[in-house]
């Protein structure tokens, strides 16, 4: 067990939203921009913020084009590199939004369900892997793709199942008994690629997770 004096453990496990993807570009926000960074300056000393974003994965799916994303996997590997999480803040759904996977928001929860019951597991073969608090966020509606530069990755079917997962995860969370945040509440995409965030919107999100992390306790 983590010592009394230790910071709090905060594992924040996610897609490009989580890595800082800067819409328009193939780079990354620096510290000094995206949210989780900011995240960790909002809570201070008493937290320790780990950041695991991968662009592009996925909650459960294997991608055929990409490889490499599937996120219940990638989170079996995270857990034992980082224990002891005492919060972990998972956000996923968005790459399973694109068009070649062709899933509803209500399948997308029922895979991220998966996650969330595999985060709430022990592992007892495992020093100090004890099962974290999870908050569940997420993401944002899609916009608008006429203009976007990802448009072949996704459809109108996307767009409209991106609206419907505030609701699938909020009944997901109570359902688990987990925390739940609805990030839409708080940014929106970008006019620029219609997925990803702006600069203006990292610091309010970091003040919004930093708010719900501090409940957790």
């Amino acid at each position: 067990m983590a010592k009394s004096s230790d910071p709090t453990s905060v594992l924040c496990f996610g897609d490009s939203l989580t890595w800082g993807f800067q819409p328009g570009t193939r780079t990354r926000y620096g510290h000094g921009q995206r949210w989780t960074r900011l995240l960790q300056r909002e809570l201070g000393g008493e937290y320790y913020v780990v950041e695991d974003g991968v662009n592009g994965r996925t909650t459960v799916f294997e991608d055929p084009v990409r490889g490499d994303k599937n996120g219940l996997v990638h989170l079996a590997t995270s857990r034992k590199a980082h224990m002891p999480i005492d919060v972990l803040v998972m956000m996923l759904g968005t790459n399973d939004l694109q068009s070649r996977f062709n899933m509803s928001a209500g399948a997308i929860g029922s895979a991220m369900s998966r996650l969330v019951e595999f985060a709430r597991t022990e592992n007892l073969a495992d020093p100090e892997s004890r099962a974290p608090t999870v908050l569940l966020i997420s993401p944002p509606p899609l916009g608008d793709f006429a203009n976007s530069p990802l448009e072949a990755m996704f459809c109108e079917k996307s767009i409209a199942e991106s609206r419907k997962l505030k609701d699938v995860y909020a009944a997901l969370a109570d359902q688990y008994g987990i925390a739940y945040f609805d990030a839409g509440s708080v940014v929106r995409v970008s006019d620029v690629d219609s997925v990803h965030w702006d600069a203006e919107m990292q610091a309010p999100f970091a003040q919004a997770v930093a708010g719900e992390v501090r409940k957790l306790g």
